[in-house]
């Protein structure tokens, strides 16, 4: 289960008279650099996944300026990098006239990420971004099946007085978190498979609780998943994640957990609507960033503007 937040990656596509291949800028990293002569870097420049997403759409990009920016910070645990692929892929798909529904530019994203660029992890990054909103997703061998949320007016405005979203201070790179997580359900290891067992289904739990309008369960369905995720493997919580849900919790919050694979990036909290300004206030005080936010309903949109 997941939602989208007003928080979002873009992709622009501008034709330049340039004799280079592809002009990349990332102005939110400082970047910029021409494709084809580009030194091989870590990856922070995003040159990676331009290459990636080119490939996959069998595109020999010409004379283009494109424009890469994304409102989260690498490894914030927010699957800023799946929102970037998703929206690349939708450009690149509008600007050459291929007509793509949202399951088809999901699952494009997911080869490009998992297989192409050999990121562990799972799908439902991709398939958010791409379908925005509340969604209960279900994925088995036959695919995947968003099923949207319809949630009622009152329940969401208590989802956003209640929910505070607390940037740690640190990003981290998921991949080691990840391939752990992995190898402990391949491996069949008792606490990772019992844990997502657990986390399973807590997700049908807090589906329920949410169309309900119960939001006490679902802020206890919260403090349960974060204890089943810690179980999952080694890394996803740290001392400095642990004290901080501890201050939360100290100032009023009944629930919290790590975003994405954990180690860092952001922490999401649950907090009864008259403790959040002394929760924010506690938070801030300890160097933390508040970030406010709103739900976002649509997903990935493309549109073209005159030259």
């Amino acid at each position: 289960m997941s939602a989208t937040i007003n928080m979002y990656s873009y992709a622009s596509l501008i034709p330049v008279d340039s004799p280079e291949r592809l002009i990349v800028e990332s102005p939110d990293l400082g970047t910029v650099f021409h494709l084809e002569s580009r030194n091989k870097t870590d990856g922070a420049d995003r040159s990676d996944i331009v290459e990636a997403v080119l490939a996959e759409c069998h595109i020999d990009e010409s004379s283009h300026r494109l424009v890469l920016h994304c409102d989260a910070p690498p490894g914030s645990g927010l699957g800023s990098s799946s929102a970037m692929i998703v929206a690349l892929t939708a450009a690149l798909a509008d600007n050459y006239g291929e007509v793509l529904g949202p399951y088809e530019i999901a699952q494009r994203a997911v080869v490009i990420e998992r297989e192409r660029m050999e990121i562990p992890g799972g799908l439902q990054d991709q398939f958010a971004a791409t379908f925005g909103g509340f969604n209960f997703m279900e994925f088995d061998g036959d695919g995947t099946l968003i099923h949207p949320l319809a949630l009622r007016p009152e329940t969401l405005n208590e989802l956003h007085a209640s929910l505070i979203l607390c940037f740690t201070g640190q990003t981290r790179l998921g991949g080691h978190i990840l391939k752990n997580q992995i190898a402990g359900f391949t491996e069949k290891r008792a606490a990772s498979v019992e844990a997502l067992g657990e986390i399973k289904a807590l997700a049908i739990e807090m589906r329920s609780a949410l169309l309900r309008g119960d939001l006490t369960r679902f802020a206890e369905g919260i403090a349960e998943g974060w204890e089943a995720k810690k179980r999952l493997a080694d890394g996803i919580t740290v001392d400095a994640l642990d004290r901080l849900y501890e201050l939360g919790c100290a100032h009023g919050a009944t629930a919290g957990k790590v975003l994405g694979a954990g180690g860092g990036g952001y922490f999401l909290f649950y907090c009864p609507v008259e403790k959040t300004a002394g929760l924010r206030e506690a938070l801030e005080s300890d160097g933390k960033r508040v970030v406010p936010f709103s739900f976002e309903k649509r997903g990935v949109q493309t549109w073209r503007v005159p030259n």
